[in-house]
């Protein structure tokens, strides 16, 4: 299972109790080459190994682009949900992401809290966005 997993979503990171996996897709479709624009979208998986149910309060993403500049994104929730995660539960969604260049790269975290009400910070890994060669 856990090979599976691996294959699709290759990037992951583990705080605590909780893995978070990506997978990231390059869409030709919604990207525009000649006009500056390149899009992805990512797959995230939020996996609670945990005893406690955690629910996600917010997201904080940093966004580099092939040519170094970075964007930060700070926000409540992600994709307008703050979703609770029970023990032995996941929680699945996809979002995407727009460039000016045909790579970069996210990383970020998200602002946990548990059922006893302590607030905590988990990592999201480092991916890359990665456009046709």
């Amino acid at each position: 299972m856990s090979s599976v997993l691996a294959t699709l979503f290759p990037f992951e990171a583990t705080t605590d109790d909780l893995t978070v996996r990506v997978a990231v897709s390059f869409l030709a479709e919604q990207s525009a080459p000649a006009n500056g624009r390149w899009f992805w979208s990512y797959h995230i998986r939020i996996e609670n190994h945990g005893v406690r149910s955690v629910q996600l309060l917010a997201r904080a993403w940093t966004i580099t682009d092939g040519r170094g500049a970075v964007h930060e994104v700070r926000g409540e929730g992600v994709v307008g949900e703050m979703p609770l995660i029970a023990p032995g539960a996941s929680y699945d969604y996809v979002s995407g992401c727009p460039l000016p260049t045909a790579t970069g790269s996210m990383s970020g975290s998200y602002r946990m809290i548990d059922e006893n009400g302590a607030s905590f910070e988990i990592a999201v890994p480092t991916f890359p966005l990665v456009g046709p060669v």
